[in-house]
């Protein structure tokens, strides 16, 4: 087990206590705990960057954490009310439609490697920037204005953009026109 799995894998047991946080209105927590996942996940890529010590297991549990952290969040202030449900619907559907393809093309015997689109990685930014926003109001009392208004819109285009490029370069692979990766 190396030091960047063993970082990733305390990321992901955090979720619950960003979570738990969140629903207890103990913002100060939820935000402080959203900072460490992130500031974690950079030093665990720099160490596995840096140190070599990269793994097919941190591969797959690096986004795995990512995702369960972000989707949690979004979902809870969706819940909360201090995001709209159509963004969340969005975002959460994405991710869902995603593995769904990913899953059936291996069963059906024509798998696909999803590498992350640029589309996809600047959506990820612009939601993880809206939900550090989010919490840092609730938590802070702080007032964004309408950079929260503007975040939620961006989100919600990058969202469907990501999920349309995604979709097609499937479809793409799908019908034998692909080369068995999805990427930029």
């Amino acid at each position: 087990m190396t030091v960047p799995n063993l970082i990733t894998i305390l990321r992901l047991l955090l979720v619950p206590g960003v979570v738990l946080a969140m629903l207890q209105g103990r913002w100060e927590w939820a935000f402080a705990g959203f900072l460490v996942a992130g500031v974690s996940d950079g030093v665990d890529g720099f160490i596995a960057r840096q140190f070599n010590q990269r793994s097919q297991l941190g591969a797959y549990l690096d986004p795995i954490a990512d995702k369960t952290l972000l989707v949690s969040v979004f979902v809870v202030l969706g819940y909360i009310g201090e995001l709209p449900l159509w963004l969340v619907i969005a975002a959460v559907s994405r991710d869902g439609l995603i593995v769904c393809a990913v899953l059936l093309s291996t069963i059906i015997g024509n798998p696909v490697e999803m590498k992350p689109l640029l589309v996809s990685k600047v959506n990820t930014a612009v939601q993880i920037l809206l939900a550090c926003i989010v919490l840092a109001e609730l938590a802070f009392g702080m007032g964004f204005g309408p950079l929260r208004l503007l975040l939620i819109i961006l989100s919600g285009l990058l969202t469907v953009a990501s999920a349309a490029a995604y979709l097609l370069g499937w479809l793409k692979h799908m019908s034998g026109n692909g080369k068995g990766t999805i990427q930029n």
